[in-house]
């Protein structure tokens, strides 16, 4: 087994090395490596499924009792000061490893499908594969400052994977809209890197947190500045997670293809964050005032993405929100101190979300051509309905994705979540109501996403319908050319341009009927339909084997046990039957509304319109951000150019002015005649005598 841990390191560069590999063929010989595009996507496939077997290894290693592995090799030093570089295999390792590398490969088989037609098909598997290279290489990271290293990459990555068809003006939009906002929560994680290293003089997790621990308690380092050094490193996640108020970037990364919206919603991008948190946590359980922030933003994230995704027509963009919401979940977690509840949602949403993500592709993919490849309309649920008959494989497994994400036994989300509420009730119930609120909006939405998507009547030849969103979009880009770019998705006048295009803009040839997609985009869903199903079984409350392994850096594995033993059914049936209640209204209500139609959503819209419109618009987020950030920047952009302008380049424009002046003026007194410079020395002594004369 240590022969395994000694090659470890392979598991990043191998998708590296494939990245690499194409990455210069596509440089050098572009159109044969272009040719060869399957060729090139089975050796970067194959790459990383040999990162996933030696993950799995790692993982069955440390599952059967093997100590944790750390190599490092000094990396730079100046005096006393040495920054080491290597990696780290343990328990939190193993299991992020595992996630990565499988969620990766089923996306990679699913591209194949996916991305058949389009002509950057080769250069998607390249950016994929440094994709999941640079969040490997952050997972394995044994400092702050690798992690920092990698973090930066898996950001970069996010940029080049958004903007993927970075000739639509809506894309490249939204690529810089995540990469600026991801920019302010980076700063703020290099400052609060920085600090940590000022006061405890280490990089190192464990250190950082028993001399900060230490400092604090014998009053050398005031707890304020604690606080303030770890809510810094905190808005690293935020932004990297989508947490308030840095969330608004990921809705509008749905302008990449959806294999991307998969890996980026599931297991790298916004995983990071939580990831982060659950490193830095030896820092994070010695500042109390940092985890009740880290709490509240987690709990205020997830009633937010709840409360907007409720109105969403554009089923990414609903997805998007659930994201935003099942992060808060996960932070709020780390937060009230529920160290294995947080990170086990994070293992059990990574597959029911990148099924989710991918059935929302399938759909995409089947009704193409059926509404004219307008991906305005592709995209809305308001055309859509019916498909479960059309896209058997794909209802199904979207089906079992809402059950797991909704919380319904004995499916995968059922039992991380109920976790993550039973810790916050012990800690702090309105947090508790918070999550269990939210837990029942969450319920809604997406068995409101379900039924407007797979049941009922098919409405995509409804030509009333389509023309309607399709004036609905011409509409929105007549209105305002200044109005903030959000991407795709019909959800409000004013939001949609005309020229936006998402997923497969090219033609497939597709028939005029919904179809059900390839076997290489249908198998992966199948495969993580299982784990969405029966993974959770892993973490129940009376047989958690995840909190066996997984567990705070400060406890011990007898302590777990010991607080196992401590299982109270009563209290967990009596929680879990809450959280099974409320999803399940929210449940009658989506049937209600959207499936037998006796309640009709359009007259709660009419009757409550303040609320039906802030959720509409996102809270205002987006026009808030985009009348102070953007315009207001501009204004004073415009302001300092003014003074550019007439300050700066004035005074040098004088000075430059003063010199041709003064040159003109002297030259004729320099005219190499000795009688001139004599007439003019007597005229200054005369000149001189009369002066001081008078004086």
């Amino acid at each position: 087994m240590e022969v395994i841990y000694q090659y470890a390191w392979l598991i990043p560069v191998l998708p590296l090395l494939g990245a690499m590999l194409v990455g210069l063929g596509l440089i050098s010989f572009n159109q044969a490596t272009n040719r060869l595009r399957q060729l090139n996507a089975a050796l970067i496939i194959s790459l990383m499924a040999a990162a996933m077997g030696l993950s799995f290894s790692l993982l069955w290693s440390q599952i059967q009792g093997h100590a944790t592995y750390t190599r490092t090799l000094e990396w730079a030093a100046a005096g006393s000061f040495h920054l080491t570089m290597g990696f780290t295999v343990d328990h939190l390792t193993a299991v992020m490893l595992t996630i990565v590398t499988s969620v990766a490969l089923l996306v990679m088989v699913y591209t194949d499908g996916y991305m058949a037609h389009d002509p950057g098909y080769v250069r998607f598997y390249a950016y994929l594969s440094l994709f999941g290279s640079s969040m490997l290489g952050l997972v394995v990271s044994p400092n702050l400052v690798q992690i920092y290293i990698f973090w930066e990459l898996v950001g970069m990555c996010s940029y080049l994977l958004v903007g993927f068809w970075y000739d639509r003006k809506s894309a490249a939009d939204a690529a810089q809209k995540a990469f600026v906002t991801n920019r302010v929560g980076d700063f703020g994680l290099l400052l609060g890197i920085l600090g940590l290293f000022w006061a405890t003089g280490s990089f190192e997790f464990e250190i950082m947190g028993d001399r900060l621990a230490e400092l604090v308690q014998t009053g050398a380092l005031s707890n304020v500045l604690a606080v303030v050094f770890a809510i810094l490193v905190f808005l690293g996640p935020v932004a990297k997670s989508a947490q308030f108020p840095l969330h608004v970037w990921l809705p509008d990364a749905m302008e990449g293809p959806t294999p991307i919206s998969a890996l980026i919603h599931a297991a790298t991008m916004v995983a990071a964050g939580v990831f982060l948190i659950a490193r830095m946590y030896p820092v994070f359980e010695h500042v109390p005032a940092a985890m009740s922030v880290i709490a509240y933003v987690g709990a205020f994230t997830a009633f937010m993405g709840a409360t907007i995704a409720i109105t969403q027509n554009d089923i990414k963009k609903g997805l998007a929100y659930s994201t935003i919401s099942q992060l808060g979940y996960m932070v709020m977690a780390m937060g009230v101190g529920a160290y294995t509840a947080g990170f086990f949602h994070l293992m059990t949403h990574a597959y029911f979300k990148a099924m989710l993500f991918l059935g929302s592709g399938s759909v995409i993919h089947g009704m193409e051509g059926v509404v004219g490849h307008d991906p305005s309309v592709a995209q809305d649920m308001r055309a859509m309905g019916g498909l479960r008959k059309y896209m058997p494989v794909t209802a199904t497994t979207f089906l079992i994705g809402c059950l797991a994400i909704s919380g319904i036994p004995p499916f995968a989300g059922f039992w991380s979540k109920d976790e993550i509420l039973g810790s916050a009730f012990a800690v702090n119930p309105f947090l508790w109501f918070v999550g269990w609120l939210t837990a029942g909006i969450t319920a809604f939405y997406m068995f409101r996403m379900y039924f407007m998507t797979f049941e009922g009547k098919f409405k995509g030849k409804d030509e009333n319908i389509l023309q309607q969103l399709k004036n609905s979009a011409a509409t929105i880009f007549v209105e305002s050319e200044a109005a903030p770019n959000f991407g795709p998705g019909a959800m409000k006048q004013g939001e949609l341009e005309s020229s936006t295009h998402d997923d497969h803009s090219h033609d497939h040839g597709h028939s005029d009927t919904p179809h059900e997609s390839p076997w290489t985009m249908t198998l992966p869903l199948m495969v993580l339909a299982i784990p969405s199903m029966l993974i959770g079984l892993l973490g129940t409350p009376y047989a958690n084997y995840f909190e066996e392994f997984i567990y705070p850096p400060s406890e011990t594995l007898a302590e777990v046990i010991e607080k196992a033993a401590e299982f109270d059914p009563t209290e967990f049936y009596t929680m879990a039957g809450l959280s099974v209640a409320i999803a399940v209204v929210g449940i009658i209500l989506a049937v209600l509304m959207y499936r037998v139609q006796k309640i009709d959503p359009a007259a709660i819209a009419a009757k409550y319109p303040a609320l039906y419109k802030l959720s509409l618009n996102k809270w205002y987020f987006d026009d808030f951000y985009h009348r102070v950030f953007v315009l207001g920047l501009r204004r004073i952009a415009r302001q300092v150019l003014e003074v550019d302008f007439r300050v700066v380049d004035g005074a040098v424009n004088l000075t430059g002015l003063f010199t041709l002046v003064s040159g003109e003026g002297l030259k004729y007194l320099e005219n190499g005649r000795a009688q001139f410079y004599a007439l003019i020395i007597f005229g200054a002594v005369l000149a001189l005598v009369i002066v001081f004369g008078v004086t």
